[in-house]
């Protein structure tokens, strides 16, 4: 009977081996080294697809090519200023009754640009014209007393000529002619004092009218109508002294500074390529027209003014401007020779070479230029470019010469 218990143990199911390991129930097995390595591997390649597998997209200009013209010698920027230019502000303190300027209005000379309340000088100018009408009437009666006067002297002298008067008479009566003569000398002066207070009441009443001294354009409108204004501050505060401000469009000039060490490169009459902040693909020729004869010791600068050789009604006072003062002419043979031109942009600072990026055929081929002279957003550049070419202006950092790239749009 034991023997049979003994023989069903050991051909039974050995239910020992199917007990759980310790480790595998608290956690599972533990990855193997290979795999780890194998994770790596594909984490890796992985960041190298994303980093050299993408295919970037750039953006493009178009190469133009010039002939090399004068060359640069020196670079500045500047602004915009009128040499004439003026607020207008009126002759007498007063209240605007009107305003007629408007910011962007073109004027004439003498045309109206504000009135202010001339009820005050109206009534001075009828006072002094009352009291020039009221001396001239009493010159009048003066006038005819004299001619009495006289023809009384004129019959006392006869008289006393034939004896029937005394001397006394007669002298009385010269006398009243010359006292005559005397009031009505004096009522001509009077009557002339009151002609000049008339005069200066008329100035007054023309004072509350507000003209332009000159042609121009008006770029500010300074006061209201209701304001006070005043030729000098006063109010603390509350009195505007001007009307509004006008500027000669056809003074317009450009002023830079230049630093001392650089003022030997510029002359009068030098040829000047401006170029507008706010137009930066318009090329302006202009010429230097004056170098100012003081330094800012402060800035170490000289302000130099350069005149357009045409104006536009593009320029404005007080625009931003880039100038290029330029050089001689070239030699007859280089003259001929062209440059490239391309957007700032497109040229980048590698390892202290200037490099520009051409694609062709979806690859970027890195060549390496030369600077020349500065054209606003533009560069002139001397390199291996031809005309048509397309140079990157827009792309990620760290381009390779051949990367595969796509251009946008």
């Amino acid at each position: 009977m034991r023997q049979a218990e003994e023989s069903d143990r050991t051909t039974g199911p050995d239910l020992a081996g199917l007990r759980i390991d310790e480790q595998d129930r608290r956690g599972g097995r533990r990855p193997s080294a290979w795999a780890l390595i194998l994770a790596a591997l594909l984490a890796a390649a992985g960041a190298g697809y994303w980093l050299y597998g993408r295919t970037p997209v750039v953006e493009v200009a178009t190469v133009r090519m010039v002939p090399a013209g004068r060359p640069a010698v020196l670079n500045a920027s500047g602004y915009v200023t009128p040499r004439r230019r003026a607020t207008i502000a009126a002759k007498i303190t007063g209240r605007v009754t009107e305003v007629f300027a408007e910011e962007g209005m073109r004027v004439k000379t003498g045309q109206v640009l504000a009135t202010l309340d001339d009820s005050d000088a109206k009534a001075r100018l009828r006072s002094a014209e009352a009291e020039q009408t009221a001396t001239a009437a009493a010159l009048a009666d003066l006038r005819v007393n004299l001619a009495n006067a006289e023809r009384d002297r004129r019959r006392w002298e006869a008289l006393w000529k034939d004896g029937a008067v005394s001397e006394q008479s007669v002298d009385q009566a010269r006398t009243a002619v010359e006292s005559l003569r005397a009031r009505m000398a004096l009522a001509e002066e009077q009557v002339r004092a009151a002609g000049a207070r008339a005069k200066v009441a008329e100035q007054d009443l023309e004072n509350t009218v507000i003209r332009a001294p000159f042609a121009g354009l008006v770029v500010s409108k300074d006061a209201q109508r209701g304001e006070m204004v005043s030729p000098i501050s006063a109010g603390g505060g509350f009195t505007r002294t001007g009307i509004a401000t006008i500027v000669d469009m056809t003074s317009l000039e450009i002023e830079v500074d230049v630093n001392e060490s650089s003022l030997a490169k510029v002359t009068p009459d030098q040829p000047v390529q401006a170029v507008l902040d706010a137009y930066p693909d318009w090329k302006i020729p202009a010429r230097v027209r004056t170098v100012i004869p003081t330094a800012d010791r402060q800035k170490a600068t000289v302000k130099v003014r350069v005149a357009f050789d045409r104006l536009d009604p593009r320029i404005l006072p007080d625009m931003g401007v880039k100038v290029t003062f330029l050089g001689p002419e070239p030699p007859a043979d280089q003259a001929r020779i062209p440059r490239a031109i391309v957007p700032n942009a497109a040229i980048r600072e590698e390892g202290g070479d200037h490099a520009v990026y051409v694609l062709r055929e979806n690859r970027v081929e890195r060549r390496v230029v030369r600077l020349g002279q500065a054209r606003g957003n533009e560069q002139d550049v001397i390199g291996e470019l031809a005309d048509g070419e397309q140079v990157v202006v827009n792309g990620p950092e760290g381009l390779r010469d051949g990367q595969r790239v796509q251009k946008k749009g």
